[in-house]
């Protein structure tokens, strides 16, 4: 019975031990285990006679957790996070001046220690304690809000093209073969067949007058590709399809009132630049994807007088959900590479031994780096020296490795000019090959000079 009673002495002595070996760093420090039902929460031992208690997860129950946190003199606390069950009592705790480490449950399995007799919430304490736990990125409040409208715009987006394809499988089934006339059934042509078609229109000849006349079709070749089986369950899936579409382009047209009205909100609180809004350099056509208000002056003005447009591949629109994504303040980032490294854009290098085993990017699902990845397969065709340098590595290392090598050259230029206010001035692609052939030319003339040798031009004879 003695010695039974002596091991778990002898373990805590040396646990204790282990712990004064460690500096701790924050002293004020608390760990939140978050649940979908409740949450459990641990201080320090000495902060309250119960110091590891459970909350529930309604509202008054988070509120009396803060409560409590104050009362016990917490600074600093970290939770996982686990699903969406964080977000309310992190926008509780914040408000309340607590500072919240928003900690990846990956991360902390990767930190080696036991914690068989504890629960979760006392070793995420004793870990934020002792300065083992890094916190995820979440921008400010304000960028925040913005996120999840852009976000939901998206999704009322995609949920939009689902019901073009549904539109479109219905016509099909019907052999109306109008997608092979017209290049968009959702534009000016295809909506007023559509809506013919819903009201019990089956006449190909009549469908056909809503030809718009920059319709590249002729009337006879609309008319021939409408004549078809009209059958009713078809029509009816058809009518409903259109239905929802037009609700979630009226939903979608809310939503860019709202993000309009947060813009101006924000822009309101930023100091007007001293420089004016530069000219656009490319001329393009707004996608139908794209919210019809005027997005390159807010966004201007919220950056400090820099044009994120006047990137390569990066839309007003795709400039607005990169801010929402990774806010304004740069310096949550030390350098560039911690930018390009928290993107997933930077190669993972696993070196043992002193040779390289993979230098393979980092899977991940983070938006801002799928925007810059879209962004760099665009510039497959541009005259663009990010262009120039796509083409010419996709053809030494393929397509797949030129798209991140390109997102992550965007990213650092994103990088210096929210942080640095940097212009970017465009070089063309024939400008870039003319300097990676200096370039190549340079590591060509000191290797001859090695050998002892010199290079000559063959069509002029001139030394190189």
């Amino acid at each position: 019975m003695k010695r039974k009673s002596s091991a778990p002495n002898r373990s805590s002595k040396r646990r204790r031990r282990e712990r004064a070996l460690l500096e701790r760093v924050h002293l004020h420090a608390a760990g939140i285990d978050i649940g979908s039902a409740s949450h459990w929460v641990a201080v320090p031992e000495d902060r309250d006679s119960s110091p590891v208690r459970e909350f529930r997860s309604f509202t008054h129950d988070l509120h009396a957790l803060a409560d409590w946190l104050l009362s016990c003199g917490i600074e600093t606390v970290a939770m996982e996070s686990t699903g969406v069950y964080w977000i309310p009592l992190y926008e509780i705790l914040e408000a309340r001046g607590i500072e919240v480490l928003l900690v990846n449950a990956r991360h902390v399995k990767g930190v080696p220690g036991r914690k068989t007799d504890i629960l979760d919430c006392q070793w995420l304490q004793q870990l934020h304690t002792f300065g083992l736990l890094r916190g995820s990125f979440r921008p400010e409040a304000r960028i925040a809000a913005l996120r999840t409208l852009v976000r939901h715009r998206d999704q009322l987006v995609a949920s939009a093209a689902s019901t073009i394809q549904r539109m479109q499988k219905s016509l099909v089934l019907m052999n109306l073969q109008i997608h092979n006339v017209i290049s968009d059934v959702t534009g000016v042509t295809g909506l007023a067949i559509l809506r013919d078609i819903a009201a019990g229109q089956t006449d190909p000849a009549l469908l056909a007058r809503h030809r718009h006349p920059r319709c590249k079709a002729s009337e006879e070749e609309i008319a021939a590709s409408l004549t078809g089986h009209y059958r009713e369950e078809h029509l009816f899936v058809l009518r409903q399809s259109l239905a929802l579409y037009d609700f979630l382009q009226e939903t979608t047209r809310g939503c860019d009132l709202q993000i309009e009205a947060d813009l101006h909100a924000l822009e309101a609180t930023c100091t007007t630049p001293e420089r004016p809004l530069p000219e656009p350099r490319r001329t393009r056509k707004r996608s139908s994807n794209e919210p019809d208000f005027e997005l390159r002056s807010p966004l201007f003005r919220l950056c400090g007088g820099v044009d994120l447009s006047a990137l390569p591949g990066i839309a007003p629109y795709g400039a607005l959900k990169l801010i929402s994504e990774i806010g304004l303040d740069m310096r949550r980032w030390a350098t560039e590479k911690h930018f390009v490294a928290w993107l997933t854009l930077a190669p993972r290098n696993k070196i043992s031994g002193g040779k390289l085993l993979s230098s393979r990017t980092q899977p991940s699902a983070n938006r801002a780096a799928k925007i810059l990845r879209m962004a760099a397969m665009s510039l497959g065709r541009s005259d663009h020296a990010l262009g120039a340098f796509y083409r010419r590595l996709g053809a030494r290392v393929g397509k797949a490795k030129a798209i991140t090598a390109t997102a992550r050259k965007l990213a650092i230029l994103l990088y210096r000019m929210l942080r640095n206010g940097m212009t970017y001035h465009e070089v063309t692609g024939h400008d870039y090959d003319l300097m990676q052939r200096s370039r190549i030319l340079r590591g060509l003339r000191r290797r001859a000079a090695s050998l002892g040798l010199e290079l000559v031009d063959t069509n002029t004879g001139a030394v190189m």
